[in-house]
């Protein structure tokens, strides 16, 4: 009573039967059953009514003491664990033990059953395992709008699109004596309407069912199976299918009539074979997949794959992906491999879409891979699913009961990246306006992807703006986005990049915006804008920035301003200098007499040179650049960031107005005009850049076609061009080409790795002579560099200005041929000092030598082996010369010059 806390527990039945003591009873979920365990080893199982309860069967099997027993939630099992560290699963109606796991040394104290999902869990002396009896995905085919898939005994079909769901014919099952008998894989043949069934019955067996074709006898009759053993069967043709003979690693073709048509080796050791078109074969291994046609006897692909569990072939059959538990591998149809995606969750199963696009879950998830291998998460899941089918935005699937259900999924986010990677940008234009894909996400993405001009009609934020228009080069939006913000390093930057862009305009008003007057300065004499650069001189002396003063006086090249300058800061002596030297004697001489006795001395026997700044190549406006027509993303989208167009065209002229300077110690300033002239300032900035096309007459070919709509044309600065040297390095393999190039280093890497030289410093000279004799250099304008030019070998006026031809080499083969015959006049004049010099030269300029055929190469072989000769020949006559007081070793070099593979005459003269 103090149990139950109360006197009205009443006690029903006493069961007897147990020797010893009961550590367990359990209550069937749904049947009057129960099932107890005790000490004394055994399992019972009990049934009751309203008056009594009575023991059914007894259980026999565990070694020691029974812990915890219970019924299965779904299926007729019992399942007990006990102190022998085993679980044993039995089978309720046939009273019979299925299956028993054992661990090596824990007991087992308790069990638990999950009342929805097929999962189980049992507690240890050292923790806990969850774990579920038998594997739960559906086995299913998918042909055309049908979906054949086995639930239940029964063999079901799903048609999906009417989303009908109909039972076909019973799968008989024979009495299985342990668990997971049910099928594993399907295949169906639509043109002779069969189907192979897969299982691990017997170790791997198949049944070859033949649908009816009238539906009146769908279910009433039991059709026969035709079985066989073997652990993978699938149709490879209309009315053939293969079956793997693991043992032997061979495939059997059989017919309809489960008759052996032809046996067939395979290419590698074999544990299952998918589908994988008409007459061919995907065979998985280990770690390896390869597709073999059955008819050639050919391997048409071949790949190192994790695992492999699912392979799913997209409609076209252009495609594949395999599912490994962790891995998704996408290949074409060759098993040319596309992209690797990991997971850390399990891979369940896949489809794909009418796009192109993978779909595929996890344990928990929806998720989409791009061609690319861009993947995403498309949902979250309740519970595990396997996908069927991808019809535009409904996923048909199956759970794990066998049941069909559709879920709608948002493609949007997929779609748009898709056709942003196919540049279908219509699609990607109407997406834009009409859906909500914001986030910080989809921005890195179109950023890291390089199309932040798109990203930009996302953001609303204005900093964010501000970095992506600057990375998209769109100067006017920067623009916009600066003033929003007002940032003195905001308008820096935004200087920077007009200045790589050449728009003085907008260069001018960032440095105005930030009062950088040094800059500004600096602008206006590149841009050679005297008249500004004369008013930035009022603003220095108004503000009284006497190095500033300085500085605009000295770009202007404005001597009278620079003497008067020192002379006020108190510098006399630098100003009598620069007075004398610019000759401007009257000045001079009136500083002199201020200073007195302590005139400088001016250095004698040299000459003055005036300082003037150079006058710019060009002046006033921006850079010329390309004209392009509008990208479909500038032009479409305008309409969206309009409102802050007009505004920032509407106060373009007006820049000027934000450098007002202010009264500097009381001084009125009203005649230095800051506020420069409307004109002026927006002279480069109304229309962003460009030549006036008025003035600049095109050829006909270089005309711009029209564009219909409002797609405007807008100018672009062109993209710099590849430096022919490192066209001419990419391109070659050649020592001599890279050294041409003025690519030393990567010349003498490949003499190293080539022909193994080692000490290169007797070819500096030819390399250096190579580097500038492959160059050519131009003065244009006296303050610009000298610029350099490419000589191209074997180039003519009719070859193409955009195809580089290799570099011209100052040697070739010719040469060498001269300097053998000048080696062999030396020689025989009794130069061999000279020769010597020659025959080196050969042998050092022969690594640099480009020949155009095979003939020229073996040439060249021979001319090594003679200019080697001679070389030893000579180095040993000179030596020979030099011991005079030594007559034995003479005659022994004498002996050794003979052996020296030398021309006749020249082999008599050591005699």
């Amino acid at each position: 009573t103090d149990l139950f806390g109360g006197v009205d527990a009443v006690v029903k039945y006493v069961l007897e039967g147990h020797d010893r003591g009961v550590n367990w009873a359990a209550f069937h979920p749904t049947l009057p059953l129960i099932v107890s365990g005790a000490d004394d080893r055994q399992v019972k199982l009990w049934r009751m009514n309203e008056t009594k309860a009575w023991e059914v069967d007894t259980l026999r099997g565990h070694m020691n003491n029974v812990s915890c027993v219970m019924f299965h939630a779904k299926q007729d099992i019992v399942v007990s664990n006990s102190e022998d560290k085993s679980i044993r699963v039995w089978d309720v109606t046939k009273r019979t033990g299925l299956q028993t796991f054992r661990r090596e040394h824990d007991r087992f104290w308790i069990l638990a059953v999950h009342p929805e999902m097929n999962v189980l869990a049992a507690g240890h002396d050292s923790g806990m395992i969850v774990f579920k009896l038998e594997r739960e995905r559906p086995a299913f085919a998918v042909s055309g709008d049908s979906l054949f898939y086995a639930k239940d005994r029964f063999l079901r079909y799903f048609d999906f699109s009417s989303q009908r769901e109909t039972q076909v014919i019973p799968i008989r099952r024979p009495g299985s004596s342990s668990l997971n008998q049910s099928p594993r894989t399907l295949s169906y043949s639509p043109t002779e309407n069969a189907v192979l069934i897969c299982s691990d019955v017997d170790g791997g067996s198949y049944e070859l069912y033949v649908v009816p074709k009238d539906s009146s006898a769908r279910s009433d009759s039991l059709h026969e199976a035709k079985k066989g053993l073997g652990s993978s069967a699938i149709f490879v043709a209309r009315n053939r299918f293969a079956v793997l003979d693991k043992g032997n690693n061979q495939v059997l073709i059989k017919n309809l009539k489960n008759e052996v048509v032809k046996k067939s080796g395979l290419p590698v050791p074999t544990d299952a074979i998918f589908y994988a078109g008409t007459g061919n074969l995907l065979c998985r291994s280990e770690d390896r997949v390869v597709i073999f046609d059955l008819q050639q006897r050919l391997i048409l692909g071949d790949l190192q794959t994790p695992f492999v569990k699912y392979v799913v072939w997209s409609n076209d059959m252009e495609s594949v992906a395999l599912l490994s538990k962790h891995t998704i591998v996408i290949t074409n149809k060759k098993l040319v491999h596309q992209c690797t995606l990991h997971e850390t969750i399990r891979v369940k199963s896949g489809a794909w879409d009418e796009n192109g696009v993978f779909i595929y879950t996890t344990l928990n998830h929806v998720k989409y891979c791009l061609p690319n291998g861009d993947s995403g998460i498309i949902r979250t899941l309740e519970v595990p699913i396997y996908i069927t089918r991808v019809s535009g935005n409904t996923i048909f699937c199956l759970d794990r009961d066998g049941k069909n259900k559709t879920i709608v999924i948002d493609v949007t986010e997929y779609v748009f990246k898709l056709s942003l990677l196919r540049k279908r940008y219509d699609h990607v234009m109407s997406m834009i306006r009409n859906s909500q894909l914001c986030g910080e996400a989809m921005i890195a993405y179109l950023q890291q992807k390089g199309f932040p001009e798109v990203a930009l009609h996302f953001v609303k934020d204005e900093k964010t703006r501000f970095n992506l228009a600057l990375e998209s080069g769109n100067i006017q939006i920067a623009v916009a986005s600066a003033k929003e913000i007002d940032d003195k390093d905001h308008w820096y930057r935004l200087g920077v990049e007009a200045l790589r862009q050449g728009n003085a305009g907008i260069v001018e008003y960032a440095y105005q915006r930030t009062k950088n007057f040094e800059r500004l300065s600096f602008l206006y004499l590149v841009n050679g804008n005297i008249e500004k650069l004369s008013k930035m001189l009022k603003i220095a002396e108004v503000k009284n920035d006497v190095m500033g003063q300085f500085h605009n006086a000295l770009y202007l090249g404005d001597i009278q301003e620079r003497v008067k300058i020192l002379e006020n800061a108190g510098h006399l002596p630098l100003a009598y200098i620069t007075a004398s030297v610019h000759g401007l004697q009257d000045v001079a001489e009136r500083l002199a007499a201020e200073l007195g006795d302590d005139v400088p001395p001016l250095p004698e026997g040299k000459e003055p040179s005036l300082l003037i700044p150079p006058t710019p190549v060009t002046c006033g406006g921006d850079w010329p650049l390309l004209r392009v027509m509008k990208g479909i993303f500038d032009g479409g989208l305008d309409s969206i960031g309009r409102g802050a167009a007009d505004e920032e065209e509407g106060e373009e002229g007006d820049w000027g107005e934000d450098l007002d300077v202010v009264d500097v110690d009381g001084i009125q300033n009203g005649d230095v005009s800051v506020n420069f002239e409307d004109g002026e300032v927006a002279e480069g900035s109304e229309e962003e850049g460009g030549w006036d096309l008025e003035d600049l007459e095109l050829p006909p070919e270089a005309d711009t076609p029209k564009v219909s709509g409002n797609a405007r044309s807008i100018f672009v600065a062109p993209t710099p061009g590849m430096p022919v040297s490192q066209i001419w390095v990419q391109k070659s393999s050649l020592a001599a080409e890279h050294a041409a190039a003025g690519n030393f280093d990567t010349a003498m890497r490949l003499l190293s790795r080539q022909l193994g030289i080692r000490n290169f410093s007797p070819l500096k000279s030819l390399f250096l002579d190579l580097h500038t004799g492959s160059h050519s250099y131009l003065r244009a304008f006296s303050s610009a560099p000298v610029v350099s030019l490419a000589v191209e070998r074997g180039w003519s006026e009719s070859a193409s200005p955009n195809v580089r031809r290799p570099p011209a080499l100052v040697f070739n083969f010719s040469q060498l041929d001269e300097k053998l015959k000048a080696g062999y006049k030396a020689t025989t004049a009794g130069k061999f000092t000279e020769a010597l010099r020659l025959f080196l030269s050969i042998l050092h300029t022969i690594p640099l030598i480009v020949v155009e055929s095979r003939r020229e190469v073996d040439e060249v072989k021979e001319l090594i082996i003679i200019a080697k000769e001679y070389v030893l020949g000579l180095q040993m006559e000179l030596k020979r010369r030099e011991m005079k007081d030594n007559p034995v070793r003479q005659q022994e070099l004498a002996a050794y010059f003979t052996h020296c593979n030398l021309q006749l005459p020249h082999l008599r003269l050591a005699l």
